[in-house]
Order: structure tokens, then sequence, then C-alpha cells
């Protein structure tokens, strides 16, 4: 079934769109011919500069549905009754590779999830870890330089990636676990999924509790090994987005089990270690895991381009009953992940159709600027103004906290048992023999290339005071394989 004929961007019928205009036959190309020229630069600008981290990704719609009353610890209104039913976005990425890099390797995953709630969209902007390399983010550009290209050798350099978590000891709980089995998921379907930061929850009384979510796979954890995953990125470079893709278009659609942990804010001072701090887990035996929501995706994009490339995700995107907390790598990216978007997509990539609110309408005083729509056509851009504009509730989305002290450069607080290395050796002690010895392979090969035996030995020891038997066995792996 024909759809009509093919017309410029203005609209006009194309009349021949396989030769281009010239000044007789086998003459040379005439500036006239706007369609010639029209295509060639809509060519030049296809592409928008890839993301910083998280370039290499894919995407899915879904829906949360609440499957367990939270109304005790929360107002957010998609959350207000069980079987209620959110569509949801969710985009998986890949944190250090290029938008062209395989998808099968060692490094974490994002876990990007945006509700299209009544009240606004609430993006929840997680990995498949619970924990990350720091906990301030004004070592984040720092810590991504050591991952991504050396400005000399144009290469990924084991020296820079192990000087960096040599000289940042609260990075070893998280390179722990990237380097153990968990670190090369099997597929995007078969991992879990973590908020990973502390996030405040605050009910219709106003009494605010601290939560970490969690998504756990119900299809069960499966991964790769590095072997497996060195095969499969050299035949399949795709394999986790076609894997997603085409589990939903055969109706095996994926999903997570939600979870909480729910901490009172009163608790949070004296809790044994910093509940604020990204490299550290909340046991759940302090705070048991509570089961409120049932996610599932079951719609694949229909263009990769507008959809997964121009989607958008912000941790600062919150709606009533939900904001931030004393996260110090949290309040930065607060920032900085919003900046990114106006810098790469544009100051209105908000509104475009993967990212704007599906369920309530945008009514802001914003205008103008790249890509902007003319939605508000007329209306004032201004308030307060008489004229009918949107005007303020006068209830913020969330809960304020008490601050003191004098302003400066300070370090996370400590709490009693604040400690660098502690959950690292308890993630450790949990392995298996095996789990163990394919933890212990996988940091000797990737130490073994740094070219600096400081380096090396500084790594090292990081890991021996997690655990003197870790320490000793990676030590010797290294040594064997350097010679």
């Amino acid at each position: 079934m024909t759809q009509g004929p093919l017309t410029t961007e203005a609209g006009a019928p194309v009349a021949d769109n396989q030769n281009s205009e010239t000044a007789g036959v086998g003459g040379p190309v005439l500036v006239q011919d706007q369609l010639l020229l029209e295509k060639l630069a809509h060519f030049n600008r296809e592409r928008i500069p890839e993301r910083v981290v998280h370039a290499r990704g894919a995407g899915a719609y879904g829906t949360f549905t609440v499957t367990a009353d939270v109304t005790q610890y929360t107002r957010a209104r998609f959350l207000s009754e069980v079987g209620k039913e959110t569509e949801v976005f969710l985009r998986f990425s890949t944190v250090a590779g290029n938008l062209g890099a395989p998808d099968a390797v060692r490094d974490p995953r994002g876990f990007a999830l945006k509700f299209y709630t009544e009240e606004g969209n609430y993006d929840l902007v997680g990995n498949n870890t619970p924990v990350f390399f720091i906990r301030d983010a004004i070592k984040f550009p720092d810590f991504i330089h050591t991952q991504k290209r050396d400005p000399y050798t144009g290469s990924q350099e084991a020296d820079n990636v192990f000087d960096f978590w040599g000289l940042s000891p609260e990075s070893t709980h998280q390179v722990t676990w990237l380097f153990g089995d968990r670190g090369i998921p099997a597929s995007y379907r078969h991992m879990d999924g973590f908020g990973s930061h502390t996030f405040q929850w605050n009910n219709e009384a106003g009494e605010v509790f601290w939560v970490k979510y969690h998504f756990k796979t119900d299809q069960g954890i499966k991964n790769l090994t590095a072997e497996e995953a060195e095969v499969l990125a050299g035949k399949d470079p795709d394999s986790h987005q076609r894997d997603l893709r085409e589990s939903i278009e055969r109706g095996d659609f994926p999903s997570w089990t939600v979870y909480v942990q729910v901490m009172p804010a009163a608790e949070a001072a004296t809790y044994r270690f910093n509940p604020f701090d990204l490299t550290k887990v909340w046991p759940h035996a302090d705070y048991p895991l509570i089961e409120f929501g049932k996610l599932e995706l079951n719609r694949n994009p229909e263009n990769i381009f507008a959809e997964v490339e121009q989607s958008i995700f912000s941790p600062a995107h919150f709606v009533p009953g939900i904001g931030p907390s004393p996260d110090k790598m949290l309040q930065g990216r607060l920032f900085g992940y919003g900046d990114a978007h106006r810098y790469r997509v544009g100051i209105n990539a908000d509104q475009l159709p993967v990212n704007r609110p599906h369920a309530t309408e945008a009514r802001t005083h914003s205008r103008d600027g790249y890509l902007y729509d003319g939605r508000h056509k007329g209306a004032k851009n201004y308030e307060p103004n008489s004229f009918g504009g949107p005007t303020e509730t006068g209830r913020p989305l969330w809960q304020p906290i008490a601050v003191t002290g004098v302003t400066g450069e300070t370090v996370t607080p400590v709490h009693t048992e604040d400690n660098d290395f502690v959950q690292a050796g308890n993630l450790y002690r949990l392995m298996t023999e095996e789990e163990k010895e394919r933890l212990v392979k996988n940091l000797a090969n990737a130490i073994s290339g740094v070219t600096r035996d400081e380096i090396a030995a500084r790594a090292i020891n990081n890991f021996r005071q997690a655990d003197e038997d870790f320490g000793k066995r990676l030590e010797a792996a290294v040594q064997a394989l350097r010679g």
C-alpha cells in the first residue's frame, strides 16, 4: 500500500530521487538541486554527540505494577495502591565503551528507568551493581578519564585504571564485584538492577525514610566467563541488544521483582557506617528487602535513534513523595546528568516523545531554543501572571533535612564501622572456591598489564586489606603472569 509521494523536508513532492541535477549530460552538479543539498546536509547531522559514559545501550518500554502497599512510607501517587500500573521506559547500557563497542565486556551495566507517572516523570538512574567505585562526585571525571582512552596512546591503559583504583581504596568493593562472576552478564535480561544510591521517601504525614531500590531478575542470574565473553564479543558485538529485542518480539517479556530497603530517618546518624556512602551496601539483616512491585518490558522501540539515543534520564527527575539524600555522589549527579542532556541533545530534550511526560502535561514558562515545538503558542512566559498561567503548589516534593556546621570541602562523615575494605572482604568470603579462583584470575590478568611495579603492588595491597587470603592469592597469580 503506497504512503503517497516522496517529499522534501518541507513537504514538496520529489520528482527524481535517483539522479542529481547537472549542467547537461555528464556535466557538473548544480547548486540549485536543493534535494541533493538537503539530503547531504541532513546526513551530515544525523548523529548527535554520543554519551560520554553509557554510550552503548538498548532500551524497551513496559509496565511497573504495584504489588504491595507502601503508602506508610511514600505519598508518590504511582505507588498509591496495589495493582496500579505505570508505563515505563528502561535503557540498559555499558559504561566505558563507545557507541560501537561490543556488549559482552567486563563493565558495569546502566539500569536507567523512566516512570511516566501522573505527577510527572520519575527517573531512577541506577546500575546492575549495588555500589560504585567512588563516593564523591568531584572524583567522577578523573575516574572516567582512567577508564577511557589515554590522551597519548589512544587506548585504555591498565596503568591508568589500577593507578586510580590503587590510590582510591574506596573502589575496592566495586572492583571486587566487577571482576567476579557478575562482571559480565550473559544478557540484559539475566542481571539484577539497583538504584544504588540512598533516596528519600516521605509520606502524607511528612515522615522521612531513607530507601534503596533492588530489581531482582525473574529470568535468573546468568553470566559469561571472560573466555566466553571474548568469543561472543567478536562473533556478535550486538549480543545483548539482539537478545533483548528478540525476546520481546517473541512474547518472552523479561521481568524483575522490585524491592526496597527502608531505614527510618532517625536511624541514619547512628548507623554503624554512613548510610549515604555509595561504596557500601546495607546488609539485609539490618534492613530486609520489602517487595513492592513488578517490572515487565513488553514493547520494543520503533526507532533506536529517536527513542534510545535521544532518551534522557536524570536523577533530578523526582515526583512528590520521593527525593534526594545527602549522598555526595548523588548530589553531583543531580546536576551532571541534566547538564549532559542539555549539551548533547538540546535544551528541549525533555519534550521529545520518549522523554516527555506520558500521563500528564509539562507546564513551564521556558521557551525557544533548539527543538522547541511551539507548544505554548501565545501563552505568557513568566510567573506570576494574571493571565491564567501555571502556578506553584507551595508543597515541596520531598522533606527538608537539617544541616549544621560551616561551609568548606569536607570529607564524608565517619561512623563507627566506616572502612573501605570490610564489605569487599565480606563479598570475597561469601564466594565459593570456584568463584574466588575466577575472581583472582580475572584480576590478575588485568593487573598483569600494568607496567609499573608500584602501581601493581598498591592495587594488590587494597585487596589484601580486604582479605589476607584474597591478597596473597592475587599477588601470586600476578607474579606468575608477569614472570
